[in-house]
C-alpha cells in the first residue's frame, strides 16, 4: 500500500472509525450493564482500557511511519 493511501486511510479511521467504534463499545457496555447488575469498577475500567487499546493492535500497520516524509516523493 502506498504511503498516500496510507495516509488517507489512518485519518478514515481516526475521524470516521473511531467515533463509530467509541459508540459501538459505549453501547454494549451499557447494554451488559443495565438494569441492577453493576460490575465492580477496576473491572469494568480493566474492560474500558483493553477496548481503547484493542482498537489500535490490528491497525498499527496504517499508523506506522505516517508522520515520517514520504518516501515516494521525489527529494
Amino acid at each position: 500500500m502506498t504511503y498516500k493511501a496510507r495516509k488517507r486511510l489512518a485519518l478514515f479511521v481516526l475521524v470516521i472509525g473511531l467515533p463509530v467504534y467509541i459508540i459501538v463499545a459505549v453501547s454494549i457496555m451499557s447494554g451488559m450493564l443495565n438494569g441492577d447488575i453493576r460490575l465492580p469498577f477496576l473491572v469494568e475500567l480493566l474492560i474500558y482500557i483493553a477496548l481503547g487499546i484493542g482498537w489500535a493492535l490490528p491497525l498499527k500497520w496504517v499508523f506506522k511511519g505516517i508522520g515520517q516524509p514520504d518516501p515516494d516523493a521525489d527529494q
